[in-house]
């Protein structure tokens, strides 16, 4: 029950072949730069749960450039990659505040 795909046939006019061809290099790039948006979005979120501030913020800088050329080249909607950047930008502005009120707390208490 192994079930194969269908062995794509090749163009025949020569502007079929040369889109092929395109294609595969457009796809190469593209998985490139999905990977990379990922991997910098990921970046952030592992500094975040470790509660590193300096690192979380270096690395955020660093994420919004990838996030926005990426958005830009159209691979990811620009709507995800504000809506990344939005709550991730909450999660690094969070890091001092619990530390903050955690101090503030017990002499107010």
């Amino acid at each position: 029950m192994a079930s194969t795909k269908p062995k794509k046939k090749n163009p025949r006019l020569a502007s079929g072949r040369k889109r092929v061809r395109q294609d595969v290099k457009i796809n190469a790039a593209n998985t490139s730069l999905r990977s990379k948006y990922r991997t910098a979005v990921k970046n952030v979120e592992k500094a975040v749960i470790a509660g590193d501030k300096t690192k979380a913020t270096a690395l955020f800088a660093k994420m919004q450039a990838v996030v926005d050329t990426v958005a830009d080249k159209g691979i990811f909607h620009k709507n995800k990659a504000a809506r990344d950047k939005s709550r991730l930008s909450t999660k690094v502005k969070a890091l001092a505040t619990p530390a903050a009120t955690a101090t503030a707390a017990p002499a107010a208490a």
